[in-house]
């Protein structure tokens, strides 16, 4: 269980302030997990991912506290509960903050999404080291270039990446874990809808390696510690089961 004090300490620790009074303190519904795979509940009423994911224009920007890219005008959607948010940015995580039956994984890729009245969804991404990932090789260069910069560069200044070919995103969504969270960064806000992959995917040492480059010192470890489940319950989609009970 994480305490009150061990959370305050992550806030001050990665993101160099001291930040009380809001969700990453006091909030009881918050991220990320460990997710039980035998305690998570089939649920019927789930739907597949409608994830519209083509080819947009991007930037790749160093927060200091992790590498992400940004979508600021996109029409890749993702299609939860019948609604659709809009892709703004994902950025990486290592080690993997969700763990799944106690077990960390090498990387958490994090895709955040938005409705325009600023609901938020988040599908989330476990990566094991393995084969290269092929998304990863589109923004070789502008990490590279990112890490060269190192602290001759303005923090928060993005990088043109160009177009980014999204579809190989969308695989891998035949088993998913839904569960009601927050974000895991400050200001921590809850009624995050979050959805977990199953399937863990695979990078190469050196494609993690090139993805914490470009921060310095702890912010390369940027997980937040496991939060309590609080009573939550962890919902299963799942497509073989679903198609099962169809027949």
């Amino acid at each position: 269980m994480v305490t009150a004090k061990k959370s305050i300490f992550y806030v001050a620790l990665f993101y160099g302030c001291f930040l009380v009074n809001h969700a990453c303190d006091h909030g009881i519904n918050q991220s990320p997990i460990d997710i039980v795979k035998d305690e998570a509940v089939y649920n019927p009423q789930l739907e597949p991912l409608e994830r519209d994911y083509t080819a947009t224009n991007a930037t790749i920007v160093d927060n200091v506290f992790n590498i992400a890219l940004r979508y600021n005008d996109t029409s890749e959607t993702v299609k939860v509960g019948g609604i659709k948010y809009k892709l703004k940015q994902l950025h990486w995580h290592s080690p993997s903050e969700h763990t799944m039956n106690g077990q960390r994984f090498a990387m958490e890729l994090h895709m955040v999404h938005f409705t325009e009245e600023g609901n938020i969804t988040v599908v989330a991404i476990l990566y094991r080291y393995g084969k290269p990932d092929p998304f990863l090789f589109q923004i070789k260069d502008q990490l590279a270039e990112l890490h060269a910069e190192g602290c001759k560069a303005e923090k928060g200044d993005p990088l043109p990446v160009g177009v980014v070919d999204m579809t190989e995103l969308k695989q891998g969504a035949d088993r998913y874990y839904r569960y009601v969270g927050s974000l895991s960064a400050p200001p921590c806000t809850e009624n995050v809808i979050w959805n977990v992959l199953a399937e863990v995917r695979e990078m190469t040492k050196e494609q993690a390696a090139d993805l914490m480059a470009p921060l310095e010192g702890s912010y390369r470890h940027n997980s937040r510690p496991l939060q309590p489940l609080n009573g939550r319950v962890v919902e299963l989609y799942d497509r073989s089961m679903k198609i099962r009970k169809m027949m």
